[in-house]
């Protein structure tokens, strides 16, 4: 389903850009977090073992793109270090999933809220109604991200989804939404 409008394939904070990655961006996709297991804990991606799986992602992030307008980003600093990744990933015309990883040396300085909230502010224009994150249930530092970034705990998902870096049983999360009014059309 692709969005109204097109995502932006750049967007900037006051510390951070966030943009569409490129294929070079595989190696520090890979070692900042991919690989990292502490990092990839709680992610919905399975620990990348090879550079050949981020690549493989990033050619599923470029597919996803062209399909829908919008995807994955990188998150860089402004000075130019990689620090991490998020993204629109869209179901229908109104609604899209969010997330994001942090390397852990960028863990606990503001990027994630800040990263997320970008993408809270380019929502409306691209005509999302519904933005919407899952978090584990143990993973209180990203539920305490989307609420500062104003997302609702909407309810406990019960065994609904695997964390493949856990196991293989669909586990418990918390649903967190942000709801937009839906601007009028140009």
């Amino acid at each position: 389903m692709t969005l109204a409008v097109a995502a932006p394939e750049r967007l900037e904070t006051d510390r951070l850009i966030l943009r569409k990655p490129v294929p070079e961006d595989a190696d520090a996709i890979f070692t900042r977090y991919a690989s990292d297991p502490d990092v990839a804990r709680y992610m919905g991606f399975p620990l990348h073992r090879s550079l050949d799986a981020t690549t493989a992602y990033l050619e599923r992030n470029e597919n996803e793109w062209k399909k829908n307008g919008a995807g994955g980003y990188v998150i860089e600093s402004r000075e130019g270090r990689f620090l991490g990744g998020t993204g629109l990933h869209v179901e229908t015309a109104h609604r899209a999933a969010t997330g994001y990883v942090l390397a852990r040396d960028a863990w606990g300085k503001g990027y994630a809220a800040e990263a997320l909230g970008a993408l809270v502010s380019v929502a409306p224009r691209l005509r999302i109604v519904r933005l919407y994150a899952l978090t584990h249930l143990d993973n209180r530092p990203s539920w305490r991200v989307l609420e500062k970034c104003g997302f609702q705990r909407e309810a406990v998902l019960r065994r609904h989804f695997v964390f493949p870096n856990l196991g293989t049983s669909p586990l418990d999360v918390f649903l967190y939404a942000r709801i937009f009014a839906l601007e009028p059309s140009p």
